[in-house]
C-alpha cells in the first residue's frame, strides 16, 4: 500500500538501524494459556503456541511489499479453558493490534477485543492449512479472519477505505464458514460475533465510522507533532460523525469495538483539551458509548 509505505518509511527515517530485509505483513506475539487444565504434560500446547505465530507471521496475506520495519504489530493471547476432547479444546481469544503516530514514539490502540466463541480441534504436529474458499477448520478459519481484520483496520487508519479488500477477505471466510459446527459465524447466535463485526464494518450505514478511523489516525494523531490543538479538534469533530451512526444502530457491535480499543486513549487525549472541548467530547461519548462512561466523566476532573 503506497500511502501506507510512504507514512512509515519516513517515519524510519533517521533511525540508526533500518532493516530492507522482507517481511510478511505481521508481528504477531502469540501466547497460548492454560490456567484451568491440570496436565503436568502440556507440550501439545507450546506447539500449538508456535505453530499460531509461524501461521500468522509467516504467511503472506496482502500483495503488497513490506519490510521489517514496516509489519503491523498485534498480539493474540488464546487462553485453553477446557479440554473437552483428545483433539477438542475450549478456548477464548484476545486480539490487540495498534499503529505507530507520524514523529512520535507512541502506538495507538486499533483493536482490543476478547472472543469468547473459540473451541477449535488441534491435532499436535498437524500443519496448520487454511483457503479462504473451503473452510475446514475453526481454528485456521478464525485466525485468518483476525489477521484481515488487523489489517483491514490498519489500512483504513492511512487511506479512506483503505481496507476493504481485506475486509471482504474477512467476510469471505464467514460465508463460507457457515458449515462449521463450532459458534461465532452465524447471524443468529448473536449480535457481537464474527459476523456481525464485519457485517457493520462493511454495511453502508457504518460508513462514518470508517471515515472517522481515517480522520481520527491520519489527519488527528499524525499531526499531533505539527499542532497538537488543532489535531485535538480534528479528532473531535471525526467523532462528532459518530452520533449519526448511534442513532441509526444504537449499541452495535462494530461502535463498542472501536471504543474497547479507543476510550482510554480518548480520556487521556481531551483530560489535556480546553474547557470547551472536555464539555463537548465528554457529553458525546457518553451518549454513544455508554459502556465507559465511568471512564468519560473523568475528562472534566482532569484525573
Amino acid at each position: 500500500m503506497i500511502i501506507r509505505k510512504y507514512f512509515l518509511a519516513a517515519f524510519c527515517l533517521g533511525l540508526l538501524q533500518f532493516s530492507s530485509a522482507s517481511a510478511q505483513e505481521l508481528n504477531c506475539q502469540v501466547s497460548v494459556l492454560t490456567p484451568l487444565i491440570q496436565e503436568s504434560n502440556k507440550t501439545v500446547f507450546e506447539t500449538l503456541q508456535n505453530q499460531i505465530r509461524d501461521f500468522m507471521n509467516n504467511r503472506k496475506w496482502t500483495g503488497d511489499n513490506f519490510e521489517n520495519n514496516e509489519r503491523i504489530e498485534c498480539s493474540m493471547i488464546i487462553n485453553v479453558t477446557e479440554r473437552v476432547g483428545t483433539e477438542d479444546f475450549k478456548a477464548t481469544i484476545q486480539i490487540q493490534s495498534r499503529r505507530p503516530v507520524y514523529k512520535t514514539s507512541y502506538n495507538s490502540p486499533m483493536i482490543n477485543h476478547q472472543d469468547n466463541d473459540f473451541n477449535f480441534h488441534y491435532v499436535q504436529d498437524q500443519v496448520l492449512d487454511f483457503d479462504e474458499n473451503s473452510v475446514g477448520s475453526n481454528l485456521t478459519a478464525t485466525l485468518a479472519y483476525y489477521a484481515y481484520m488487523i489489517i483491514g483496520l490498519d489500512y483504513d487508519s492511512y487511506s479512506a477505505d483503505g481496507g476493504s479488500p481485506y475486509f471482504l477477505k474477512a467476510q469471505t471466510i464467514v460465508n463460507n464458514a457457515q458449515s462449521l459446527s463450532e459458534r461465532g459465524w452465524k447471524a443468529f447466535e448473536n449480535q457481537r460475533n464474527r459476523y456481525w463485526l464485519v457485517e457493520n464494518i462493511l454495511n453502508v450505514q457504518f460508513r462514518p465510522m470508517r471515515s472517522c478511523i481515517y480522520k481520527y489516525h491520519r489527519l488527528g494523531f499524525d499531526k499531533m507533532n505539527d499542532n497538537v490543538s488543532d489535531a485535538r479538534i480534528t479528532i473531535l469533530d471525526a467523532l462528532k460523525a459518530l452520533r449519526n451512526v448511534y442513532n441509526d444502530r444504537p449499541n452495535s457491535f462494530f461502535m463498542q469495538f472501536f471504543f474497547n480499543a479507543k476510550a482510554d486513549e480518548l480520556v487521556n487525549l481531551f483530560q489535556q483539551g480546553t474547557p470547551d472541548e472536555k464539555a463537548q467530547v465528554s457529553q458525546l461519548l457518553s451518549q454513544i458509548d455508554p459502556g465507559n462512561i465511568s471512564k468519560y466523566n473523568t475528562i472534566n476532573s482532569g484525573k
